[in-house]
């Protein structure tokens, strides 16, 4: 009992819930300011803030209560939830997220796999209870998909699934041809946090090449006959990014805005790594990244994380979304 009730003050003390109770305290009071409203993405985005600061502190108390009643075996596994957020403490990890797939090299092989991983992570966003968005989607010419974005609007979102990015490779028999070979898929996460107004990358309007298109439709009555999409190029580093999931023009623009900065965030960070490496003597992988995890679907079923040492015999189950115990792993430790 004296350890449990030393885990829950040292939580407390991580978390600042005292921290906590005082951004509360600031959000009602703007939340009832009528000039709190007329931005209603911003808003949005503080109500939601709001709502997480809310649902730690119920967490704290809920521990403390559990303790008084005695309750151990569901107070173990409540703390353990909670402790899991102490080690997100670095800079970006309370914000939300923008999370991308890319096939790799192997044409329709790659772009199922690919296919696979979307449906992968839909269903863990949705266990996990967390808004999201499909912004762009490319698809396969015979099968799968070439890319997909999300925006994922949840605190903590990027801190959760940072270290999801990187090379994820499936072997299996392929579905594809007749002899049902085996084959070896790649595929490319990458996870870019959703930047806050004090976060934001300075873009030049003259560094922008902007071209506006017509949204995918499924036809019909509700056919795309005007321009909204957006394909948005930064001549300075030809990063080009697309939005196509909004109804309005000006949308999908603050959207492709976002997704820029965010991307040229991610390459600031990452010539920041590399010149500490030229410092170290290091050297610096010209390639796609490291390979982080194996899904084996055949001759036999293991997934395994190649940086944790974690795995799973159920591949199933992870390609299901069950990916708790392998995320779990990763921030306690590469955090």
């Amino acid at each position: 009992m004296e350890d449990l009730k030393e885990r829950i003050e040292k939580i407390k003390q991580k978390l600042n819930l005292e921290g906590l109770r005082q951004q509360v305290k600031e959000i009602e009071a703007l939340s009832a300011q009528p000039e709190f409203w007329q931005d209603q993405q911003k808003a949005t985005e503080e109500m939601k803030r709001l709502a997480f600061f809310q649902k730690q502190i119920e967490k704290i108390e809920e521990l403390e209560a559990l303790l008084t009643q005695g309750k151990i075996a569901e107070l173990e596994k409540k703390l353990q939830e909670l402790e899991l957020t102490t080690f997100l403490g670095g800079k970006y990890d309370p914000l939300p997220a923008i999370f991308s797939i890319h096939a790799g090299q192997g044409g329709t092989e790659a772009m199922d796999w690919a296919q696979m991983l979307k449906r992968m992570y839909m269903r863990f966003f949705e266990k996990k209870g967390w808004d999201y968005e499909l912004i762009e989607e490319t698809p396969g010419e015979e099968a799968g998909i070439k890319s997909v974005t999300f925006k994922i609007d949840a605190p903590y979102a990027y801190g959760y699934l940072k270290h999801e990015a990187g090379t994820h490779r499936l072997v299996r028999q392929s579905p594809f041809n007749a002899d049902r070979l085996r084959q070896t898929s790649f595929a490319l996460v990458e996870v870019l946090p959703q930047l806050r107004s004090e976060d934001e990358i300075e873009i030049n309007e003259d560094d922008l090449e902007w071209e506006f298109f017509r949204s995918s439709s499924q036809g019909g009555q509700n056919v795309q006959k005007v321009s909204t999409a957006v394909r948005l190029r930064h001549k300075p580093t030809g990063i080009v990014v697309t939005s196509q999931s909004q109804r309005y023009q000006e949308q999908n623009r603050k959207l492709a805005l976002a997704l820029l900065q965010a991307k040229l965030w991610s390459l600031r960070q990452q010539q920041t790594k590399e010149e500490e490496e030229k410092l170290k003597g290091g050297r610096t992988k010209a390639s796609w990244g490291t390979q982080i995890r194996s899904y084996v679907l055949h001759p036999y079923k293991m997934v395994k994380d190649l940086r944790t040492g974690w795995e799973s015999s159920n591949p199933q189950a992870i390609l299901d979304g069950e990916l708790d115990d392998f995320i779990e792993a990763e921030i306690r430790q590469l955090a």
